[in-house]
């Protein structure tokens, strides 16, 4: 797989600090194979064998199926800089993947922050700078003043969306540049942000202004959709909004080269997401009709990268009949690897490497909570005791809010194909 190096880099004058990202100095990302199932690609036996090698429960990583996924993403919408919101999964390794590929990356805490930057500690100090201005944004409007104290010697890219937020970036993180937050239509996508985060459109050139008169320099304007969106027209909506507060700002003499369009790109969950081919058109053509050429384009995908890239494997553990429907117990919980279930509103369809006629039972965790059940609708054929299950596209905030609960450690981790 062809690695995307950019050769971009911000100045050193604070009113200048960023130079556009030059995309004819990246290499080419090779073509797409045609899109595989994690599953097929790597077949029951294989996912069998790991389990046997390593128990259960256990969460197998596909580096090959991030790579794809980045690829793909940059096959799409080729104009866009990529960045991974690390928040989606945390893990070092896969960060290690992306930041070999070429991605940008969104932080959203300290220690995400830091998670980037031991991949960039030994590099000469010009070049560790220039990554940090051009390839890190630190995307959570809300900080802590410790957080702030702690990033200031690194001059990040910090995002607010509110004048008492800007007052505490001016107080404690001076030497940041800043991206005002838009609030836009978050309707229909599987989590909502909007309601936590984002100013209003009318307030969002006051803000503006505002950061320019305490001295910081505004490099950009984003937005978020909301997480796994599914309805393209939020991202329509989303960007005209944007580009009428660009119009705004350059009106009143504060003209932005950067838009940030956030995530919420959709992962192939099921047959009804639209294929993502289908999204970067909407977007590519808003962004033409709205932009000019020198307007910079960010996004920051974050499930769209890893979701697809990993798979559980859980064991069994108990069975019982109750109110004549079958139950079935695994090692494995809504507190653990399944805490998507609760934390992100998603559902991951159980497999059986086994094979039978299949009736409709209801499938536990392992915690003693009435609330760890993965699903009372679950498909699956006769099991035993210590047969194992499986679940696909679950890299995505599964393992990344697991939990120690009920004394129970997170599922063990394994990377394949790095």
């Amino acid at each position: 797989m062809a690695q995307l190096v950019t050769l971009s880099a911000r100045c050193v004058k604070v009113e200048n600090r960023r130079r556009p990202f030059d995309f004819s100095c990246a290499r080419a990302v090779n073509p797409l194979k045609p899109r595989l199932r994690i599953a097929f690609v790597m077949k029951k036996q294989q996912l069998q064998l790991l389990a046997k090698q390593h128990g259960t429960p256990l969460v197998i990583v596909d580096h090959d199926e991030i790579r794809r996924n980045y690829a793909e993403f940059r096959r799409h919408l080729p104009q866009v800089q990529c960045y991974f919101a690390v928040k989606a999964n945390a893990e070092p390794a896969i960060v290690r993947t992306l930041y070999q590929a070429g991605a940008s990356f969104d932080v959203a805490s300290l220690p995400e922050f830091m998670l980037v930057y031991e991949n960039i500690k030994k590099l000469p100090a010009k070049a560790r700078q220039d990554f940090i201005w051009d390839k890190i944004i630190y995307a959570n409007p809300i900080k802590p003043r410790e957080t702030l104290c702690a990033l200031d010697r690194y001059k990040p890219l910090v995002t607010f969306d509110n004048l008492a937020e800007l007052q505490k970036i001016k107080q404690y993180a001076p030497h940041a540049g800043v991206v005002v937050r838009l609030g836009v239509a978050n309707t229909g996508s599987q989590c909502e942000l909007s309601n936590k985060f984002g100013c209003l459109p009318g307030e969002a050139v006051d803000l503006i202004v505002a950061a320019f008169k305490l001295g910081l320099v505004v490099e950009c304007l984003s937005f978020h959709v909301g997480s796994q969106c599914t309805i393209f027209e939020n991202f329509v909506q989303a960007l005209n909004a944007a580009a009428a507060v660009m119009k705004e700002a350059r009106e009143r003499g504060h003209a932005l080269k950067i838009l940030d369009i956030g995530g919420g790109f959709p992962a192939p969950y099921n047959k009804h997401v639209r294929p993502f081919g289908e999204l970067a058109r909407v977007i590519s053509a808003e962004i033409a009709r709205l932009f000019t050429k020198d307007i910079q384009i960010l996004a920051e995908p974050g499930r769209f990268l890893v979701a697809t890239a990993a798979t559980s494997v859980a064991r069994v553990i108990g069975k019982a009949i109750r109110d004549g429907k079958r139950c079935y117990y695994i090692d494995d919980s809504v507190y653990h690897t399944f805490s998507g279930i609760i934390f992100d509103h998603c559902q991951y369809p159980l497999s059986a490497f086994k094979s039978g006629k299949k009736e409709v039972c209801a499938v536990f965790g392992q915690t003693c909570d009435g609330l760890d059940c993965l699903s009372q609708s679950e498909l699956l054929p006769d099991l035993a005791i210590d047969d194992l299950v499986f679940a696909e596209n679950i890299g995505a905030y599964g393992s990344a809010s697991a939990t120690y609960f009920n004394g129970f450690p997170p599922a063990k981790i394994v990377h394949v194909n790095q």
